[in-house]
């Protein structure tokens, strides 16, 4: 029988153990909601910085009007050890040039398809952390993983 209580893990390692899950990951999944349908896809950040995760878009894909009605979302990221990392928050455009400047600079994907950071057709969304959970392979019991050192 396995053990149902979940392992105490101290703060500071959930965090360590969760940002090595996204590193290892690299491709989660983004959950959003069109209307009451829930909509989930697999996305490509194209810049991490802790749990504040950066996602480029092209303005005319549907999940462009699905965070304007509504910019709740999740993301959950899956490593190969089955080990997996649920970020809850809140998806907003980013507006700074400088940023955008620099994320689109430092991706040659984002330079060949879109001809400028400039471009209409880019969108860039910073999602904003508001709960992170960490689970170890198959452990079930999420652990509430802190947000700030």
């Amino acid at each position: 029988m396995p053990n149902l209580i979940p392992e105490v893990i101290p703060p500071e390692e959930l965090r360590r153990l969760a940002q090595a899950v996204i590193a290892r990951a690299k491709f989660p999944h983004l959950a959003t909601v069109e209307a009451s349908q829930p909509r989930v896809r697999p996305v490509s950040p194209v810049r991490v910085d802790h749990f504040t995760i950066y996602i480029a878009n092209l303005r005319r894909y549907a999940k462009t009007q699905q965070l304007a009605d509504n910019p709740q979302v999740e993301l959950c990221y899956l490593d190969d050890a089955h080990d997996q990392v649920r970020i809850t928050g809140i998806a907003e455009i980013l507006a700074d040039p400088l940023q955008i400047r620099e994320i689109w600079d430092s991706h040659a994907l984002l330079r060949r398809y879109f001809p400028s950071p400039e471009s209409p057709e880019l969108i860039i969304y910073r999602v904003r952390p508001l709960r992170v959970r960490y689970m170890k392979e198959w452990a079930l019991e999420y652990h509430e993983v802190p947000l700030q050192p």
